[in-house]
């Protein structure tokens, strides 16, 4: 009686052991999903501060993207692409806000898997990192002061001993050096930085991509955007703007057949809706 006795109770053991094995089986399985989880998404490093490209929105107004880690949400041109792309690699886009000093680290040690942010392919940056092909071509405009003695400037030599800046690490800020005569001021860290510096005097104008001079024309008109007749000497890589990846990334090739399936035409109504949509500028 006993032995049977015995039997049974191992028999009941053995059997709460295996529902306690399935069940922790089962959270174990459970788990892995949600640590493997980066492998379902895009992480997309970018300013959300480079208008129309980008920019800090505070709710999901005209399709704006949760930042990580945040309330905040971005939109922008650079935004709806990285939409496009994230679809296309049949993955979840996570925007990572990256100051632009730090999206090349921030790529290159794996915080990031791309970065969509206005940048251009220069062959500096190609030392480090890879580009897909280009997704936007812009050209080079100066912003002043509407109703300063620069609003009506056509040329570089209209700029003669005017203070200009650019933003830091760009190659905005080096062809400043194209300006005869120009009071070449201390780089800056973003766009809003430079048009609180302008409305303040502290510099005459600065040097962005004409998109951005669209957008900070039109969304406040303390300033001004000046399209030059004879302007800065560029090569084509300097103003076209591309997807940064990892050297040798996988990631490269899939990014270029994706953005060949968006049209010159999509492009141009993506920016003109990005530029219609852009948060009103201080």
């Amino acid at each position: 009686m006993k032995r049977k006795l015995s039997l049974v109770m191992a028999g009941v053991l053995a059997a709460m052991l295996l529902v306690t094995g399935c069940s922790s089986g089962s959270q174990g399985n459970a788990q892995t999903p949600a640590a493997g989880n980066e492998g379902n998404t895009f992480k997309v490093g970018l300013e959300a501060g480079y208008a129309p490209f980008n920019w800090t929105q505070m709710d999901a107004a005209n399709g704006g993207v949760k930042i990580e880690g945040g309330a905040e949400y971005a939109g922008g041109y650079d935004v709806e692409i990285a939409k496009k792309i994230a679809e296309g690699l049949g993955k979840e886009l996570v925007i990572v806000k990256t100051e632009w000093d730090g999206l090349v680290p921030a790529l290159t040690s794996g915080k990031i898997d791309a970065i969509i942010a206005g940048m251009s392919p220069t062959e500096k940056r190609k030392e480090t990192i890879d580009f897909s092909d280009i997704y936007y071509q812009s050209d080079l405009v100066m912003v002043v002061k509407n109703g300063s003695k620069y609003e009506n400037a056509t040329s570089l030599k209209d700029f003669n001993g005017a203070k200009i800046t650019a933003q830091l690490n760009t190659f905005h800020y080096d062809v400043i050096e194209q300006i005869e005569g120009v009071a070449k001021q201390t780089a800056m860290d973003n766009f809003p930085a430079m048009r609180v510096a302008i409305q303040s005097g502290m510099i005459d104008g600065y040097v962005s991509e004409r998109p951005e001079g669209v957008s900070a024309q039109a969304a406040n008109s303390d300033f001004k955007m000046v399209e030059f007749t004879d302007g800065f000497q560029t090569s084509p890589e300097d103003t076209a703007i591309a997807v940064g990846v990892k050297k040798g990334s996988e990631l490269t090739a899939k990014i270029n057949e994706i953005l060949k399936g968006i049209s010159e035409q999509e492009r141009l109504q993506i920016m003109d809706k990005a530029i219609q949509n852009q948060p009103a500028a201080n």
